[in-house]
């Protein structure tokens, strides 16, 4: 493999880092690790989490669909409608902290075309109705608004 080229696996493939921006390579292996955290988030899922995934899975939201733990970019999202480009984020205190990283995460998303909701893990517990309220609100203008982007 000489020439200086370099040889890396990177998700299960053989890649040569010099046809590959740095960039590229930091977002390939940063992908890999946001896969290892989102497998991890799977197996178990904080209770508002899986309070909130037992309310909107199969369909039982005006027959919407939702994906949990979906990859959008170097980031990804609790829920995510793909049909009406929603994602849904359900935040514990921490990031109280980080709203800063919060905000320019969803200023990267917003800016590819996706509607962020927010709910902190206490509002999703306490009163989950008053979450699928205002989630039956937003998701059939959210849809109109996705197909108008395409």
């Amino acid at each position: 493999m000489g020439g200086g080229l370099g040889w890396r696996t990177i998700r299960g493939a053989i890649v040569c880092c010099a046809a590959i921006l740095p960039s590229t390579l930091e977002w390939l292996t940063s992908r890999h690790s946001h896969a290892i955290q989102r497998e991890s988030c799977e197996r178990t899922p904080p209770k508002a989490e899986q309070k909130l995934w037992s309310r909107l899975r199969r369909g039982q939201l005006k027959g919407f669909q939702f994906r949990r733990q979906y990859s959008i970019g170097p980031f990804f999202a609790d829920f995510a409608c793909l049909e009406a480009k929603l994602l849904i984020e359900v935040d514990a205190s921490q990031h109280a902290e980080r709203e800063d990283q919060d905000e320019s995460r969803s200023a990267f998303l917003r800016a590819n075309g996706l509607l962020v909701l927010r709910f902190w893990n206490t509002e999703v517990t306490s009163n989950v109705d008053s979450v699928m309220e205002r989630l039956a609100d937003v998701l059939p203008r959210a849809a109109r608004a996705g197909k108008r982007r395409i």
